[in-house]
């Protein structure tokens, strides 16, 4: 198909994830794109990727997961201040979490579980520990490459407190990349003051589709933003060389037929490679989640990374899913029992404490009760909690049989014999909805890594396109968090369409004064 003389270009994103919700925002706001020259192309049915919510009182609710925020999360305040929130009082997405973080502040006061009851929370971290700690945030990131973390720690290290609230509260194995450890304390090291309360962590109002996808989709829509679910992306084609690379056309997958999109000179293509929830299946209160599905977020990557290095490697995330996994689970309760008895033990009132993790547990479950509503529809009487366990693949305490192998029932039979609910459990849990979600791919972008294995958000050589999402390369920001792939986003539109260009991340970790208070906590224990 040739341009014609006059014709708009036009604007493609791949996925329908918060990456390209952000793009296309940024692209209308900062770049002077009107709405309906942007097409966002969406394998599933509904808009919104791993930031999901759904359901009702009597199917259950269902959040795959959710991501944390704080506030120097610059490039997401910066998308949230020009959305809508759709809600009376904050005209804005951004002022709506501030407000409902001011007015709802949360303190933990029951981080750990063990044996029953309230656990000490103190780091519990050797000075051996300390300089560990330190060496790897000052190692040059060349040096760790291929690296995991167990290759920077001794295995008593792996035991203290500190350890378990981390890898619970950011879900990182032993086994995950040193990199990503690194980049992550280097991060959020303003937050250790107060990391055994979990404050300065940030919540949304309701679930992260409610608060902040469905916000971002009417505001698109209203711009005129054609939305195109059931139909994936799997292929793309390039012209010219590596160091001037165009694309030139797009292959759809629409319910299994697929048919070739030309792209013209003037065009450009935003393409979020990869996904942390592809693949996963669901269980029920009877049954534990079938196998994995298979679906075809993955296929655009490994297709296209076939055709030029530039592209990096794919396999090396998604090829290990034994070591990338964890299950998650959603339970809707139709009576306050459980909330309330939760309430007396913790100290919190409900929506005040974030993520309590059971560090005797062989799954190393964690749950958290959220504020209540979650849902924006949630039915009146109705509360909904969530939990996971990063070690699902070992027997459970009560339940003798890993996680995977559980039914949504069984799942709760091992969180209640870790509370001692005893024969309080069935007054607590009667006629609760489970809806367990085995991931396979959930910590797939913490997986070790080289040089190279992720491509620039705008690679080498690239006129036309770039790249969105938790696989491509940003300096400094950290993975598994919201405010990476909107700084994708914002990364590809400044370079491509002339944007405004992202703030730089806030290094904290260059403050002395932040510095000392970090490293007088950890010696404090």
């Amino acid at each position: 198909m040739k341009e014609q003389p006059g014709t708009p270009a036009q604007y493609y994103l791949a996925g329908g994830g918060i990456a390209s919700l952000a793009a296309a925002v940024f692209l209308i706001r900062d770049a002077g794109v009107a709405g309906e020259q942007i097409t966002i192309f969406e394998k599933e049915s509904r808009f919104g990727g791993s930031l999901d919510g759904a359901g009702d009182e009597d199917a259950g609710y269902l959040a795959r997961g959710g991501r944390m925020f704080e506030k120097n999360f610059v490039c997401t305040f910066n998308l949230l201040q020009s959305i809508p929130s759709g809600l009376p009082g904050p005209a804005s997405a951004k002022e709506d979490i501030f407000a409902f973080n001011q007015d709802v502040p949360g303190s933990s006061r029951c981080r750990l579980i063990r044996n029953g009851a309230k656990a000490d929370a103190s780091l519990g971290l050797r000075l051996r520990d300390v300089r560990d700690l330190l060496r790897l945030t000052q190692a040059k990131e060349k040096t760790l490459d291929g690296k995991a973390i167990e290759d920077c720690f001794d295995q008593a290290f792996f035991e203290s407190n500190f350890w378990v609230m981390w890898s619970t509260m950011f879900a990182f194995q032993t086994w995950h990349s040193a990199i990503e450890l690194a980049r992550y304390l280097k991060r959020f090291i303003h937050l250790f003051p107060g990391f055994a309360r979990m404050e300065g962590v940030l919540r949304t109002r309701f679930n992260q589709y409610d608060s902040l996808i469905a916000p971002i989709l009417a505001w698109l829509s209203d711009q005129g933003v054609k939305l195109e679910p059931g139909t994936a992306v799997v292929d793309a084609s390039f012209t010219g060389t590596g160091s001037a690379l165009s694309l030139s056309e797009l292959v759809l997958d629409r319910d299994g037929t697929k048919t070739t999109l030309p792209v013209s000179g003037a065009d450009q293509v935003f393409l979020t490679l990869g996904s942390m929830t592809a693949n996963t299946s669901e269980g029920s209160n009877q049954a534990p989640p079938p196998g994995p599905e298979t679906d075809s977020a993955w296929t655009l990557w490994k297709n296209i990374a076939a055709k030029a290095p530039v592209f990096g490697r794919p396999d090396v995330f998604c090829g290990d899913t034994e070591r990338s996994r964890w299950e998650s689970f959603t339970v809707t309760l139709k009576t306050p029992a459980f909330v309330e008895h939760m309430e007396q033990f913790s100290g919190n009132r409900t929506g005040t404490g974030g993520l309590v993790t059971i560090a005797d547990s062989r799954w190393m479950l964690s749950f958290v009760i959220f504020h209540q509503p979650h849902f924006r529809d949630q039915a009146d009487g109705t509360s909904v909690f969530w939990g996971y366990g990063l070690r699902g693949d070992r027997d459970g305490d009560f339940v003798k049989k890993p996680m995977a192998d559980c039914s949504g029932g069984e799942i709760l039979e091992e969180l209640a014999g870790h509370l001692r609910l005893g024969t309080q459990v069935d007054d607590m849990f009667r006629n609760a909805v489970v809806r367990p979600c085995m991931m396979p791919l959930i910590t797939s972008q913490f997986m070790p890594r080289r040089a190279g294995d992720r491509p620039g958000v705008v690679p080498d050589g690239a006129r036309n396109f770039a790249c969105l999402g938790q696989y491509c390369e940003q300096p400094h920001d950290v993975v598994f968090t919201v405010e990476y792939s909107v700084r994708s986003a914002m990364e590809a539109v400044h370079e491509l369409a002339g944007g405004r260009p992202p703030p730089p991340v806030r290094r904290t970790d260059r403050n002395p004064l932040v510095i000392a208070n970090a490293i007088r906590t950890i010696l404090a224990g």
